[in-house]
C-alpha cells in the first residue's frame, strides 16, 4: 500500500509558536445545518466582526469547496462522509496555521461531525448548530435546491429523502431565523467567547 511509503515530516515552527504570533489560539468553528438555515451567511458575518477584532480568519465554504476540493464527489451518503473527512483534514492544517476556519456545510451526520471533533482535536472544535425549521429553509429556497427535489429531480436532498440528525448537544446554538444575521452572528461569537475558545 502507498501509505507504507509516507513518513510524517517534522515542522520548526508548532502551531503554538504561530498562535503567539497572530495573537490568538487556532480554532475551528462548525456550523451545521440545513441548506437554506443561514449557516454561510452567519459564518460571513462572523468573519467579518472576528476580522475587524484583529483575528485571522478563513471560511470554508460547501459550494466552493465542492467546486474545487470536492468536485468528484456527489451527493450519496458515501460521498457525503468523504467530503466532510476531507473538509475536516483541511481544516485541521489551517487550524496548525493558527487560524480560525469557519466552516458552513450541511454535515448531516452526527457521527461525522464527531469524527471531525476528534480529528482537529476536542478543545479546539465548536460546533454551530443553525436550529431552522425545514419548512423556513424550503421558502427561502435560495438555490432552488427544494423545489427540484420536491418535484423528483434532486434524489438524496438532506431534510427530504435524505436524514438530516440535528446535533444533541452543540457547542453553540442559534436560530437561523427571527433576528438578523448580523445579530446571530454576535450571539455566536458572545457563545464561543464564554467557552474561552477565542483567546
Amino acid at each position: 500500500m502507498s501509505g507504507q511509503n509516507i513518513f510524517q515530516q517534522a515542522l520548526n515552527i508548532s502551531r503554538k509558536e504561530r498562535e503567539k504570533l497572530n495573537g490568538h489560539k487556532g480554532q475551528v468553528i462548525w456550523l451545521t445545518g440545513l441548506s437554506g438555515s443561514g449557516k454561510s451567511s452567519i459564518a460571513n458575518a462572523m468573519e467579518v466582526a472576528l476580522h475587524a477584532n484583529g483575528y485571522r480568519t478563513y471560511i470554508l465554504d460547501g459550494d466552493n469547496v465542492r467546486g474545487g476540493l470536492s468536485r468528484d464527489l456527489g451527493f450519496s451518503d458515501a460521498d457525503r462522509v468523504e467530503n466532510i473527512r476531507r473538509i475536516t483534514e483541511v481544516s485541521k492544517l489551517m487550524m496548525d496555521a493558527g487560524l480560525i476556519v469557519m466552516t458552513a456545510f450541511i454535515s448531516p451526520f452526527r457521527h461525522e461531525r464527531e469524527m471531525a471533533r476528534n480529528l482537529v482535536g476536542r478543545e479546539h472544535f465548536v460546533e454551530v448548530y443553525v436550529s431552522t425549521p425545514l419548512e423556513v429553509c424550503e421558502e427561502r429556497d435560495v438555490k432552488g435546491l427544494y423545489k427540484k427535489a420536491r418535484a423528483g429531480q434532486l434524489p438524496n436532498m438532506t431534510g427530504i429523502d435524505s436524514a438530516y440528525e440535528a446535533p444533541q448537544s452543540p457547542d453553540v446554538l442559534v436560530n437561523g431565523c427571527g433576528q438578523s444575521i448580523e445579530e446571530t452572528a454576535r450571539m455566536a461569537i458572545a457563545q464561543i467567547s464564554t467557552l474561552h475558545l477565542l483567546g
